[in-house]
């Protein structure tokens, strides 16, 4: 690879990094003035490398894919016991979609929806059979079902930490701790 393909790969991603920063920051929405300011670059650079605010939204997206992919894949899911692995696709997932707030994670077209199905729901779905066989979580709820809970919990939860009304730490633990023991208290010991 060229030096020059490697300085454009650098400025490329450095507009990406800023652009997460400034449009995750901004409570409306941030200008691609703002987003060339925050990145360094003159605004014509910002253009040469995304001509309109969809090709940077739709950057950003695929970076938070690729971020998530990368996470998932250095948690090692499948190398920790299943509670351990449910905390860490919660932290993951959470802590992208914080970076990342308008890339939108969640709530795509159906198109898009598949796409990150097949990046991303192997290893998730891994998690889910492996802690069906082993006997971690419930056999009177299918499999399917469980993953399908989860996801909808968690989707939940994201647009509030994207919406500000949760941290990402207090949200990954809540998510964790509620899935995997639900919302009943433990019942008291009876009478001996």
């Amino acid at each position: 690879m060229t030096s020059s393909f490697i300085l454009r790969d650098q400025v490329r991603a450095g507009i990406l990094d800023a652009a997460a920063t400034v449009l995750a920051e901004r409570d409306g929405p941030a200008s691609m003035a703002d987003v060339a300011r925050a990145a360094g670059v003159p605004r014509d650079t910002l253009d040469r490398y995304f001509p309109t605010r969809d090709a940077l939204l739709c950057a950003l997206s695929e970076a938070a894919l690729a971020d998530l992919a990368g996470r998932l894949a250095d948690a090692r899911l499948d190398t920790v016991p299943i509670e351990e692995a449910v905390a860490r696709m919660t932290g993951a997932t959470i802590a992208v979609a914080a970076r990342y707030r308008t890339a939108g994670l969640f709530g795509r077209t159906p198109a898009e929806a598949r796409r990150v199905e097949r990046r991303l729901a192997a290893p998730l779905r891994a998690v889910f059979e492996r802690g069906a066989r082993s006997g971690a979580f419930r056999p009177d709820i299918p499999v399917h079902t469980l993953a399908e809970l989860y996801f909808s919990l968690l989707e939940g939860v994201v647009t509030r930490v994207v919406g500000r009304r949760l941290e990402v730490e207090e949200a990954s633990a809540s998510v964790t701790s509620l899935f995997l023991s639900g919302v009943l208290a433990p019942s008291p010991p009876g009478p001996r």
